[in-house]
């Protein structure tokens, strides 16, 4: 993030609100290279943190008042009382920073209203966490400037909780602790059960190869029903096996709780999914740690297929990606986010990055859907103060 962007933020709030921010802040958007809807089951994901963020110039009141104005949203300045507004009664993009400031003040933690100005890069419905970003660059911000002294992985479950709560989507913890603790040039593997961490180095052109986001522009919301229907049904697996949770099957002990299932055919393919995707998270991490980088492309195939088949949240334009990807050569591809729509990943040696991109985006004219948005994914920091 340039000192430019910075400072066109911050000369922004000064015209919005009269006087110099006290700071600027900056939190990102993430992808996730494998462990997909394994993180309201207690189970293994492994992010890493995009170039792209959302940016908040932000200073403290006293006067239990919230001011928010966003360079990406038409309108003037919102005034809100986060002590009065219910959750769930903010149905716009005020409701995410609206959120944060309720879960720290239910919390205990004295914020007494804030002045924030908010752009961001992040694209929004591309299943790349804007919302997330959003989120945790505000926390980040109260944090710093009324002195809470909370870690990133406890921003993180505040968010969260706005999220679930405040919002009404029933996100799971991954998206939030990725924009709060990522690290430059490295996935997040997170066991999201206890919130361990581990940097795995990930840097992909030092070893000729490169990682294509391909934003299918087919947006999605997670508090649309059918999100809450998996989760829903995950949780039905969990009660019916007898565990806590889904991460508590052993892939190993599969096929024994499948054939437990019986006729259960929707919660056996979600069960299904689950347990094969914790495996699969495990075998990148060893992969990757082992130096074997490229031997991560089939396996990403792997968990496109059971997102497709089994939990049943892929789209057509997805599956063209991943389709026309693999068939221009490159290592591997899946799709990425919440489902629905959204982005994709391509996994692809640097040489062969233009000839892939050019084959999807003629594969989209050439099937009448919208021309895609294509980018290069580079590891990069999570969370922190500009200025």
């Amino acid at each position: 993030m340039s000192e430019a962007v910075a400072g066109t933020v911050a000369e922004r709030f000064a015209q919005l609100y009269g006087a110099e921010p006290e700071g600027v802040w900056a939190a990102p958007g993430r992808v996730n290279l494998i462990g997909e809807h394994t993180d309201y089951n207690d189970g293994f994901v492994m992010p890493f943190a995009l170039p792209h963020t959302a940016v908040a110039a932000v200073s403290r009141r006293t006067d239990g008042v919230l001011r928010l104005h966003s360079a990406d949203v038409e309108g003037g300045v919102a005034e809100l009382r986060p002590a009065d507004p219910a959750p769930r009664s903010d149905r716009g993009w005020t409701a995410y920073p609206a959120g944060v400031v309720w879960a720290l003040r239910e919390a205990g933690h004295p914020v007494t209203g804030a002045d924030i100005h908010l752009a961001a890069t992040v694209p929004v419905g591309a299943g790349l966490s804007s919302s997330a970003a959003l989120e945790v660059v505000v926390a980040l911000a109260l944090n710093d400037l009324f002195e809470l002294g909370l870690r990133g992985w406890q921003l993180a479950r505040l968010c969260q909780r706005a999220e679930n709560v405040y919002v009404g989507a029933p996100v799971g913890i991954m998206d939030q602790t990725a924009s709060a603790c990522c690290e430059s040039g490295h996935a997040l593997f997170l066991d999201t059960r206890d919130l361990s961490q581990r940097q795995i180095p990930f840097d992909l052109a030092a070893e000729g190869m490169c990682l294509l986001v391909v934003d299918t522009q087919v947006e999605h919301s997670h508090s649309e029903g059918e999100y809450g229907r998996r989760r829903a049904g995950c949780e039905k697996g969990a009660a019916l096996l007898g565990v806590d949770s889904l991460r508590d099957v052993a892939y190993g002990d599969l096929d024994e709780a499948l054939a437990r299932l019986g006729d259960e055919e929707e919660v056996r393919r979600l069960v299904r999914h689950i347990v094969t995707e914790n495996h699969r998270v495990e075998q990148v991490v060893s992969l990757l740690t082992s130096g074997e980088t490229r031997a991560i492309g089939p396996v990403l195939v792997e968990g496109h297929a059971s997102l497709r088949d089994d939990f049943a949240i892929s789209c057509p334009e997805l599956d063209l990606v991943v389709d026309t990807a693999m068939a221009s050569g490159a290592l591997g591809a899946r799709m990425t986010g919440g489902g629905f729509g959204g982005s994709a990943i391509v996994l692809t040696e640097a040489a062969d990055a233009d000839a892939v991109t050019k084959a999807v985006e003629e594969a989209f004219t050439a099937a009448g859907f919208t021309a895609p948005r294509v980018f290069q994914a580079v590891p990069s920091p999570g969370a922190r103060r500009l200025r």
